[in-house]
């Protein structure tokens, strides 16, 4: 849940006029190659002392026919070598590549780790604004989205700030630039039960011929009008027959729950699943406090409707200040990318700052310092401060990061918007990973 509160390479020749570049293969230069007097054709090729006849004292010696090049043979010969050497060059890797920043984060004031990595995505600007949604539902923000594909169709369970409160919403789209809204798919529990100020962030999951959806329910939220969820934040369970419900809620079903004095003791909230071996891993976003510490861990189940195993330790330290989950596996070199929102803090309190990715070819085993900052104010063309929670889907060779900010330099809770930035593929690592 978000925060509430060339290499150049030299011709080879072999005796020809005019140099051969790498593009052909050594069984081919060879069959091509030739005398100085042949030519690629098996014609005779005039000797230079054959061709050119200049007036005396202008080239070759002073027209004594010495065999000498011309100063103009030899800018042509040149011409042909640089043609030739960039002929040769290997074509530009296509994708994105992690690198190293050229102009790092600046330090946290409490000292909060920083990334020196970039992944830069291309930022398209807003393409769900709120204020539209059927019944005012979104009147107050759009915001902690859930972006899937389905059957050729993009569907988005968005957090709608309306009249009641924050619930999940639906939006579709076929090219994730043009959305029609639909309306909340979740209500307000019962008075008494998690759900009964806030039921938002809708994750889904297609198992067989049934849609899971595990979202977030909260008792608590702050006073009217804004409803902002307050801790504690829970994973909650519906499961509907469709990728837009309806959603049919499953109050039996206990997924997890925060637990005192644990890494995960005010936020217990959902994530991305990955199903491995029999076994469903849900990257769920853990806080303890306070002070509040903000991290991603592990759930582990064999059964969606049973209970769920937290694992001992989070995936990377709380000091990371990282919330919220979307992963994409690029299969060119095997990698998991973990794709979260940062946490940062200054004299105007902590808030949203960026879209973080980390990376991992073992989804049981995360270096922080394999890290990089995908979106933040130096490529984010409409929200100069306040980037927030991301959720990744592919589209032909390009990776759609959606993602929810207020604009300008607010960092409010309210009244966002969804966002949209492209990410080439496929995503290539850095040249040497931080600690190898």
């Amino acid at each position: 849940m978000c925060l509430k509160e060339t290499i150049l390479a030299t011709p080879r020749h072999s005796g020809a006029l005019f140099p051969l570049t790498l593009a052909l293969s050594l069984r081919e230069r060879e069959y091509l190659s030739t005398g100085r007097d042949g030519s690629l054709a098996g014609e005779h090729f005039p000797a230079p002392s054959e061709v050119l006849p200049l007036p005396k004292g202008e080239g070759r010696g002073e027209g004594k026919g010495d065999g000498r090049l011309s100063m103009c043979s030899l800018v042509i010969l040149a011409l042909l070598l640089t043609v030739s050497a960039l002929a040769a060059k290997p074509p530009t890797p296509s994708g994105s590549t992690v690198v190293k920043s050229p102009d790092p984060v600046p330090p946290y004031k409490d000292g909060r780790p920083t990334a020196e990595y970039r992944l830069n995505a291309l930022d398209a600007g807003v393409v769900l604004r709120h204020g539209d949604g059927p019944g005012r539902c979104d009147y107050l923000g759009a915001r902690d989205l859930w972006a899937f594909e389905s059957r050729g169709t993009y569907y988005m369970n968005y957090d709608a700030a309306g009249p009641s409160g924050w619930l999940a919403a639906l939006a579709t789209s076929k090219d994730l630039i043009h959305w029609e809204k639909k309306g909340p798919v979740l209500e307000l529990g019962k008075p008494g039960e998690d759900d009964s100020k806030s039921a938002s962030y809708g994750v889904t999951f297609k198992d067989g011929r049934t849609w899971h959806m595990f979202y977030l329910g909260t008792p608590n939220v702050s006073s009217a009008p804004n409803f902002i969820p307050m801790f504690p934040y829970q994973t909650m369970k519906a499961k509907g027959p469709s990728p837009t419900g309806p959603w049919t809620k499953q109050p039996q079903v206990a997924p997890f729950r925060c637990k005192p004095g644990t890494y995960y003791s005010v936020t217990a909230s959902p994530g991305f699943i990955v199903k491995q071996r029999g076994e469903y891993m849900m990257f769920f976003s853990a806080a303890a406090a306070p002070p509040t510490k903000r991290t991603i861990s592990i759930a582990r189940t064999r059964d969606l409707d049973g209970p769920w195993t937290l694992d001992a330790q989070p995936i990377v330290s709380p000091e990371e200040q990282i919330e919220n989950t979307s992963l994409y596996y690029e299969p060119a070199n095997k990698t998991w990318f973990l794709f979260t929102n940062h946490i940062g803090v200054d004299g105007r309190g902590e808030y949203t700052d960026a879209v973080w990715v980390y990376w991992s070819q073992d989804l049981n085993h995360w270096d922080a310092r394999h890290k990089a900052v995908v979106l933040d104010k130096k490529n984010c063309t409409w929200s100069k401060d306040c980037i927030g929670l991301p959720s990744v889907v592919k589209l032909g060779k390009r990776l759609a990061v959606l993602y929810d900010a207020p604009g300008g330099t607010s960092v409010s809770h309210m009244r966002r918007d969804i966002g949209l930035a492209w990410l080439e593929l496929p995503l290539r690592l850095p040249e040497q990973p931080a600690g190898q």
